[in-house]
């Protein structure tokens, strides 16, 4: 499977769990496959360097505080993996109100945490199921009017 294709096939996936149950069950093997706290923080660094890059999104992020994203990042991404994180930030749909962030926006995010994971090594079963615990976040962060409710 080409690399194209494994990446379509993974953003789908976690697309379609979308409707998931909000609080997927705890998965401490997915916690170590990302590398644990250090492996999470560098794919957290690695996805805000490429969001840098990404004209699409960079405006999104213009008058956000990094520093503090990249903690709540981190934190999150450590809880839910069933690493021993809390995730202490505002609500998804708190933290994104007012941003009018569309699903092509929401998409050019996945694909730069996607890339990370890709680039960090991170395996394809351990990024998809990632990619499953977030999916559920999509409906609060876009803006209702490209919300599927």
């Amino acid at each position: 499977m080409t690399m194209a294709r494994r990446f379509f096939a993974g953003l789908a996936l976690a697309l379609l769990t979308a409707c998931a149950a909000p609080e997927p069950a705890r998965d401490a093997d997915l916690y170590s496959a990302l590398g644990e706290h250090p492996g999470i923080r560098a794919i957290v660094d690695e996805t805000l360097r490429n969001v840098a890059d990404d004209a699409r999104i960079v405006a999104i992020f213009a008058d956000s505080d990094i520093g503090r994203l990249r903690t709540k990042l981190v934190e999150q991404i450590c809880d839910i993996s069933g690493g021993p994180c809390e995730y202490s930030g505002d609500s998804m749909e708190k933290s994104h109100a007012g941003l009018g962030i569309d699903a092509a926006e929401f998409n050019a995010f996945v694909e730069n945490l996607r890339t990370a994971m890709i680039d960090l090594r991170v395996p394809e079963s351990a990024q998809n199921r990632l990619l499953a615990r977030l999916a559920p976040m999509r409906e609060d962060i876009l803006e209702k009017e490209e919300r599927t409710d």
